[in-house]
């Protein structure tokens, strides 16, 4: 096939504001709170070098979301797909309905393999009628060459669907990443923060602006000659909005984001605090590529499945394969829980019965005291009044909550939420429980309320 993708790097990219993070954010932010300058925490992720946390902590910068936090996401890749053909391939490959899109409109979907399983998640924006932008996980942007004989070990997103282009079709597809540094603003401050830096008209609907801008639109808007893409989206389940700013003006526009942000009692926050942001978000948190979603299981039953996924459509990759998986009933269920401590890796049981396996977990800032006693802990760390709990996300065999007359799981009895008590073992190469578990419940409550796509005219005046 021909090949779209980029070949393997041989050592972590950085973004291209990497640089900018330690050369002016960490000096600035040292000044600002009197802290020690250290040598910032940074992980490979998706083959980028990435900030895990900045001199604040994993737990400070959790906090930001309730005000204002900024993420550094240039590690996300944009692909254009382009032509009077790109909306027909996109609609036959991925999982959502691409032909009902409206131009400004966003949806969030899956890419899937044959077999059902998750190779990656993503934004599709349609910007003209012949014209659509994916916005994409790190690292899935890369597509080897093995040698003779031997199978891809990694396959690029654009060229999984770039393969099922048929010869006559009119479609182009290109990387414009390098063109557009991506910066998240997200809290209830962020509509304030881009109203005070680039004007309220970029918030406002493109079809009626005396309204303000639809949950999952977008707008293409300019500022001092540069041409911008904002979107009111983002992976935390609260009002906040993704940009896309030139290249050319990145530098100077990240550093009047942050600074306002700080100003706005928010933080610049790393991969650690996004991760604490996306499962502490709406009733049961989001799944993550890599640990709830991978290419060996379906995404059946996971929160977003209906919301990614359209099952009418003629067909997709991985269709048959979801279809067969769903006339067997399929009782498997991501659930969240709240727990006295991190259990990654661990096994869930109850009264000695496996429920299932942890895929996610994380301290976190954000769980009222009330949550932290419910747990039952006597871990002072978790039952003080300014304590934190560990949240997390894991696939359980079948739910665990009981089944009303309707087949729905009944999770509130008397206007309370039913918590699930389970105990956290770490398991033996034969996935028997050892050790001393840490003890927590599931529950559908979640941590912090969703807010994302409830109207702006909440937060215009904060």
């Amino acid at each position: 096939m021909n090949k779209y993708g980029f070949d393997i790097p041989n050592q972590p990219r950085k973004t291209y504001i990497s640089d900018m993070e330690e050369r002016w954010y960490v000096p600035y932010l040292a000044s600002k709170f009197n802290l020690p300058i250290q040598t910032t925490k940074r992980s490979n992720f998706g083959q980028y070098d990435m900030a895990v946390n900045y001199l604040t902590s994993v737990l400070e910068e959790s906090k930001a979301i309730n005000k204002v936090a900024v993420y550094n996401i240039d590690h996300m890749a944009q692909i254009v797909f382009n032509g009077k053909d790109a909306a027909s391939l996109l609609h036959r490959t991925i999982g959502a309905n691409i032909l009902d899109m409206k131009v400004g409109q966003c949806k969030y979907t899956l890419l899937l393999n044959e077999k059902g399983g998750v190779q990656d998640d993503m934004i599709i924006m349609k910007v003209k009628e012949d014209e659509f932008v994916a916005v994409i996980n790190a690292g899935h942007d890369f597509t080897d060459i093995p040698s003779e004989g031997q199978s891809h070990k990694c396959i690029a997103d654009i060229d999984r669907i770039m393969f099922h282009k048929k010869a006559d079709e009119d479609i182009n597809a290109f990387d414009v990443s390098d063109k557009f540094v991506k910066i998240d603003i997200q809290g209830p401050m962020s509509y304030k923060l881009i109203m005070k830096l680039y004007g309220e008209n970029c918030l406002k609907n493109r079809n009626q602006p005396e309204k303000n801008m639809n949950f999952f639109s977008f707008n293409v808007f300019e500022f001092e000659s540069n041409y911008y893409l904002l979107s009111r989206t983002g992976y935390t389940n609260r009002w906040g909005w993704e940009m896309y700013i030139p290249v050319a003006v990145a530098e100077d526009q990240f550093k009047r984001i942050v600074t306002e942000a700080i100003e706005l009692g928010g933080l610049l926050v790393g991969l650690g605090g996004r991760d604490e942001n996306r499962i502490s978000a709406g009733t049961v948190g989001l799944p993550l590529m890599g640990q709830e979603y991978d290419p060996q299981h379906t995404p059946i039953n996971a929160p977003l499945f209906d919301a990614a996924i359209d099952m009418t459509k003629p067909d997709f990759i991985g269709k048959q394969a979801l279809e067969e998986e769903l006339q067997n009933n399929p009782t498997k269920k991501m659930v969240l829980f709240i727990t006295e401590g991190i259990v990654t890796g661990r096994g869930i049981y109850k009264d000695s019965i496996r429920l299932g396996s942890v895929t996610s977990s994380i301290n976190s800032p954000n769980v009222l005291m009330e949550k932290r006693t419910a747990i039952g802990s006597t871990r002072k760390n978790v039952i003080g009044e300014d304590g934190i709990a560990a949240i997390g996300l894991g696939w359980l065999y079948k739910t665990p909550f009981d089944i009303d007359a309707e087949g729905k799981e009944i999770t509130i009895i008397n206007e309370e939420p039913v918590r699930i008590h389970v105990e956290f073992y770490k398991e033996d190469d034969t996935k028997k429980p050892v050790g001393t578990p840490v003890i927590g419940y599931i529950t559908n409550e979640g941590i912090t309320p969703a807010t994302a796509s409830k109207p702006l005219k909440n937060i215009e005046n904060l």
